[in-house]
């Protein structure tokens, strides 16, 4: 092993799980063992709960102005610490470095959104009657967990480690059994820049811990990123046990292509948002509907496809079981009609044989009625569907449960609102491939893509990580009794 066994971070120390039950972290790159890494007992998440309830009281009562000085030392580590986090990324996911770097530059933005809070929290005061005031106030709701995905293995912990703290909450991080290096790094990063113990804390294991945290008394509220299939079992089952929870799930993102979007930037950015991180992302495209005769758009997708190289530009897919999984996608599509322009199954990459990749895949004549048009592939694979009117493309998109994102490729400014207006999707993009909003914004989707209210980063966040407080105060006696009193 590259690494030493993985272990939990409890009131601010790395401590072995409560068993000797561990899976082997093996890197999607080259095949190679990383690590091991725990599948630890409900004894364990007593054990980091126990540590952030003992913290909670100390830290939530810091003031936010001092609370967030963390996060601007954090900042700095992760600035100082990009290369070395970028790689870390890279080994245990298997995405490109330069993927990694751009993760880990997200987590400096995000970190840096954090720090603004104390401006966004200031609450409002009125006075409502002479001598009467109104005040509320942001308060920290206690406890809190977050299960985190394995294909952003920095970034998405740091969608809520950052604002949830900031705010003033104790948090329990869950990371996907498959990358767990990472967060192990970011807790090492949060104690340097003076993170009281037990603040934040690490558990790491499967299922058992995930439904271990959303039984948990303990537990205030829970976030969750995954697949729409556990993202509803966590939200019914965390919300069943009267915890607040938003669960970000699966996606099936269009771009809608008219005739008149210009070509050598409409392919640049399909082949790039199908591709990117080996499309292991919720947001990457995964089917396109071209409008009318868009024969010299496609032409030119194909041709940037075939610059993306497995091992070059491309990164692996997680694992072998995911790998196969898309594979076959590919060759259902076939076997039903569909017509393959660029395949990329069976991929080698020379001196990484036991890696896990699959290439850049064009699918034409696609029909929505295909798996490959339907489902959530989580693959570096394009499926074109065609359509005579936006009408009929629209439909498309909207008959589709998922609601994450959706993006219009046009030079019509009127076309391009009349999309934005009925694609039924959270997160709208004009020429743009993957429309992920920048802080201040928030991230989130519609329908079987988010379960609960609000989104996990942003201003939106704010609202799911704290409770409102009203206080209402009369000092004056010579106001009198009236019908406030």
């Amino acid at each position: 092993m590259k690494y030493m066994p993985v272990q939990n971070f409890i009131n601010g120390q790395f401590v072995d799980a409560s068993t000797a039950k561990t899976l082997p972290l093996i890197s999607p790159i080259d095949g190679i063992e990383l690590s091991m890494v725990p599948m630890s007992t409900s004894a364990d998440l007593d054990a980091a709960v126990t540590a952030a309830k003992r913290a909670f009281p100390a830290w939530s009562n810091t003031p936010i102005k001092e609370r967030v000085q963390v996060f601007f030392r954090y900042k700095y580590l992760l600035e100082k610490h990009l290369g070395e986090l970028a790689n870390l990324c890279s080994e245990e996911n298997g995405k490109t470095y330069s993927e990694s770097v751009a993760e880990i530059e997200k987590c400096i933005e995000l970190t840096e959104f954090a720090t603004s809070l104390p401006q966004l929290v200031t609450g409002e005061v009125l006075e409502v009657s002479r001598g009467v005031e109104c005040r509320t106030t942001h308060v920290a709701i206690g406890v809190v967990a977050s299960i985190v995905p394995f294909n952003f293995p920095s970034m998405v912990p740091n969608w809520t480690i950052p604002n949830a703290i900031a705010l003033g909450n104790c948090m329990v991080l869950k990371p996907s059994e498959k990358v767990p290096l990472s967060a192990g790094r970011l807790a090492q990063l949060l104690k340097e820049a003076g993170l009281p113990d037990g603040v934040f804390n690490i558990v790491h294991g499967d299922a058992e811990i995930v439904n271990a945290i959303c039984d948990h008394s303990g537990i205030e509220a829970v976030s969750f990123v995954g697949s729409t299939k556990v993202a509803k079992l966590v939200y019914q089952r965390a919300t069943a046990n009267l915890k607040r929870c938003l669960a970000l799930g699966g996606a099936k993102n269009h771009l809608i292509v008219l005739p008149d979007a210009i070509p050598d930037m409409t392919a640049q950015n399909v082949a790039a948002s199908m591709s990117g991180c080996a499309g292991q992302r919720c947001m990457a495209a995964s089917a396109m509907i071209g409008v009318g005769n868009i024969d010299h758009i496609i032409n030119k997708i194909c041709d940037e496809a075939r610059k993306i190289i497995p091992g070059e530009n491309l990164g692996a897919i997680i694992n072998k079981a995911s790998q196969q999984r898309i594979e076959k996608y590919i060759t259902d599509a076939e076997q039903q009609g569909a017509k393959i322009l660029v395949d990329g199954r069976n991929t080698k990459v020379a001196g990484k044989e036991n890696g896990t990749y699959v290439g850049p895949t064009v699918i034409d004549f696609v029909t929505p009625q295909m798996s490959v048009a339907t489902k959530e592939i989580f693959g570096p694979i394009i499926s074109i569907m065609r359509t005579d009117t936006v009408d009929e493309a629209l439909a498309i998109e909207n008959a589709n449960p998922y609601g994450n994102a959706a993006s219009v490729f046009t030079q019509n400014g009127g076309m391009a609102r009349y999309i934005i207006d009925r694609a039924n999707a959270g997160m709208i993009g004009v020429n743009v491939g993957v429309p992920v909003p920048r802080e201040p914004f928030s991230f989130g989707g519609w329908n079987d893509s988010k379960f609960g209210v609000g989104d996990i980063t942003g201003k939106s966040s704010i609202e799911f990580w704290t409770k409102l407080k009203k206080a209402t105060t009369k000092w004056n006696s010579e106001a009198g009794v009236n019908w406030m009193s």
